[in-house]
């Protein structure tokens, strides 16, 4: 039986090698690789993103504790840590750099970001005149709906306006989509610089920000926006 199987084996490659059908690469379909593949190549791309070298410079605001970290290529994160009570808050309040570790080192791309964060707070009706630094995060990066909404947010949404989650998303090119920019907002990662705090529901309500935890931070920010940029 196993020299039955075997003759039959040899017998099929030998009628493929004689075969005159053309076997080159280029008949070939290329399949798109697994998921296993996907998410390898996924994974190594964040693996490169986490070994830039990153620095971080952290702020005093009207807000309490601002950190901005980043890289020689751009703005990774920005973080507030809110350890100013609301009853404390002032538009007055003193903003400047007050940690780095490695003055000398600050990469164009960190100071870019404080200046305009300075201006923000100070002189809020230049910020708009200011470049705003370039990003380096993943999540800024790439065609996903979630990148094109924070993209088109920063980029249309101008100071002292605000949008619906709904707009958003049409604007986006999914009216469907009102849910998925609400993740959007809580995923990205440069607060301010993208101002997720300009999004609001439908109802006019404020809606949530930083995952619920900084719903004053957004009323502060928006009033802000208001009166210190009628000026």
């Amino acid at each position: 039986m196993q020299r039955a199987l075997f003759a039959s084996c040899r017998a099929h490659l030998l009628c493929l090698t004689s075969s005159k059908k053309d076997y080159s690469l280029k008949n070939y379909r290329v399949l798109k690789p697994p998921s296993c593949i996907l998410w390898q190549g996924s994974k190594m791309k964040k693996q490169r993103e986490s070994q830039c070298t990153q620095k971080t410079i952290s702020l005093l605001s009207p807000l309490g504790t601002i950190q901005v970290s980043g890289c020689e290529n751009g703005v990774h994160t920005i973080q507030i840590l809110m350890d100013v009570a609301p009853a404390e808050r002032s538009s007055e309040a003193p903003l400047s750099r007050v940690v780095n570790d490695s003055p000398a080192e600050t990469s164009p791309e960190l100071q870019r970001c404080v200046e305009w964060l300075q201006a923000y707070f100070s002189e809020p009706q230049t910020a708009g005149s200011l470049p705003l630094p370039a990003f380096h995060h993943p999540a800024l990066q790439g065609d996903a709906f979630s990148s094109r909404v924070l993209q088109i947010l920063q980029r249309d949404v101008k100071f002292g306006e605000t949008v619906s989650y709904k707009r958003l998303a049409e604007m986006a090119g999914n009216p469907k989509a009102a849910r998925a920019v609400g993740g959007a907002m809580r995923m990205n990662p440069v607060p301010l610089l993208i101002p997720c705090h300009r999004v609001i529901s439908s109802s006019g309500q404020s809606g949530p920000y930083m995952s619920g935890k900084g719903d004053h931070l957004k009323q502060w920010l928006l009033t802000h926006e208001r009166q210190r940029g009628k000026g």
